[in-house]
């Protein structure tokens, strides 16, 4: 592969970049084009996971791609069916051939005088060279080999097993085991209901509550259309349902916060009862939405609650000690194994060191354009879905704009397209209106929104199709040019 040429290189062959394949194959038949993967299978989130009852956080007939219907019974669905559905996509399409695994970008360099970013890959321990005319990042938004681990203290101590999520071993025995959790996101959530009936007991330890909701597995109205209708039809009817329903509930969320707290946790004291305390253990204090909404599939999380299988303590943790963990208010968590499930580690510009002639690019002092190009930086696109709805909806719409403006480019003639910094237009905004640790921790990595259109970033589904799919892309922001003309 060494000093090889393409018209696209797309980093990452999870959802995000086998949507850009499909939508480059479609759209673009004209372009070469290659999506480096630097794991050793395809899948991405969806295949590095292996902890129990990984599955969606939100609805696959949303979390699917526009084009290939999910026709499984559930729509909550697990990993293993979710990394099923990426394999059919690349097979139906015959993206297999356009992607190498093993091959990890480490560095890519725009040199403005070619016209041509520079890329320095690892294969197999060797550094391989390759350029492309244009760069697009579909590697998420966090580390796979760094997640959050702090440093609890005395944890050597702990006579047990530690374990991070993003590391599960499959190999680990929950059976008959005290089990501690540390953690209150969607990634604790989804472990204690899993192992819950396996394990003695299971204790899920939080700093702060989240807010939870639980929604069914399975989509009655869905069923329901499928009875009657095709399956691209009915599928179609289903996402836009939903569609419109998120939009909706999160408008109303953030319109009337207090009402939309209240009403979710009335629903968590008719699941859990009169007698248990949601005020101590699921009354965030912040407002719904500043941070994701945890959703369990068929309460599951608190039907092991109810069970006594399960419990939730609120607290904070003192030290560990070699048969469990000491919280501060003096109560002692007994655990045989301890799951760390603390958190991920943003992952900027998908760790790849990226310059122009060999000048470094910091995200922080560049705005985002419509939310995927950086202010300026040539013929250069990433991927960041959204964190109010399912990270597909905006990865599609990613992948369309990218091909309209590489269309756009062949028509007009140019080689280079970039966002001008509009300097009116910055302000101390942050990429996205989100407090969740991981974005905070994170925070100084990440690129900016502007205070206007389009450098603001709406995270709204329905105005970014208008933007994205709908209007022109000529804008007096975006500068098409040939460097000898420039």
């Amino acid at each position: 592969m060494s000093n090889t040429h393409k018209d696209v290189v797309v980093v990452g062959a999870g959802i995000s970049g086998i949507a850009a394949g499909y939508n480059l194959k479609k759209s673009c038949p004209n372009k070469s084009f290659v999506i480096l993967e630097g794991r050793d299978n395809i899948g991405g989130t969806w295949d590095l996971f292996k902890y129990p009852g990984i599955r969606s956080d939100s609805d696959m007939h949303t979390l699917g791609y526009r084009f290939k219907p999910w026709i499984h019974k559930k729509s909550i669905a697990d990993g293993s069916s979710i990394l099923e559905y990426l394999k059919e996509t690349i097979e139906e399409n015959d993206l297999m051939k356009n992607i190498l695994l093993k091959h990890k970008i480490v560095s890519a360099n725009w040199n403005t005088e070619k016209s041509i970013w520079e890329l320095e890959i690892v294969e197999k321990d060797e550094i391989k060279n390759m350029t492309c005319n244009f760069l697009f990042l579909c590697g998420g938004y966090y580390s796979y080999t760094k997640p959050h681990m702090p440093y609890f203290k005395n944890q050597e101590d702990f006579n047990g097993q530690i374990i991070h999520p993003q590391f599960w071993d499959e190999t680990i025995d929950c059976k008959n085991k005290k089990i501690a959790v540390i953690g209150s996101g969607a990634t604790a959530m989804t472990i204690v209901p899993a192992i819950a009936d396996i394990a003695k007991h299971v204790v899920m330890i939080q700093r702060s509550p989240t807010y939870v909701v639980s929604t069914p597995s399975e989509d009655m109205i869905n069923k329901f259309l499928q009875k009657f209708l095709p399956v691209k039809i009915s599928y179609f009817l289903t996402r836009w349902k939903n569609i419109l329903f998120q939009s909706w509930s999160f408008f109303l969320a953030r319109k009337y916060p207090e009402a939309t707290k209240n009403k979710l946790l009335d629903m968590i004291r008719d699941e859990l009862g009169k007698e248990y305390n949601v005020e101590k253990h699921f009354t965030p204090s912040y407002k719904p939405w500043d941070q994701r909404i945890c959703l369990v599939p068929d309460s599951d999380l608190f039907t092991a609650i109810r069970n006594k299988k399960a419990s939730v303590v609120t607290d904070t943790i003192e030290k560990f000690e070699s048969d469990g963990i000491l919280l501060n208010s003096g109560e002692k968590i007994e655990a045989d194994i301890i799951v760390t499930a603390t958190g991920i580690e943003l992952n900027s510009l998908n760790g790849v060191d990226v310059t122009i002639d060999n000048v470094n690019v910091v995200p922080n002092e560049r705005l985002t354009y419509k939310g995927m190009l950086l202010s300026g930086v040539p013929n250069f696109a990433m991927s960041f879905g959204y964190v109010n709805a399912s990270w597909t909806l905006r990865a599609d719409l990613t992948c369309e704009y990218v091909c309209r403006l590489l269309n756009l480019m062949d028509k007009k003639g140019v080689s280079c397209c970039e966002p001008i910094d509009d300097k009116n237009a910055h302000g101390d905004d942050r990429l996205i209106e989100f407090t969740s640790g991981y974005f905070e921790r994170g925070l100084s990595q990440m690129p900016k929104q502007g205070n206007k259109a389009p450098w603001k970033n709406y995270q709204n589904y329905l105005k970014d199709i208008f933007a994205v799919r709908i209007f022109s892309i000529k804008d007096s922001n975006l500068n098409f040019y040939n460097y000898k003309n420039k």
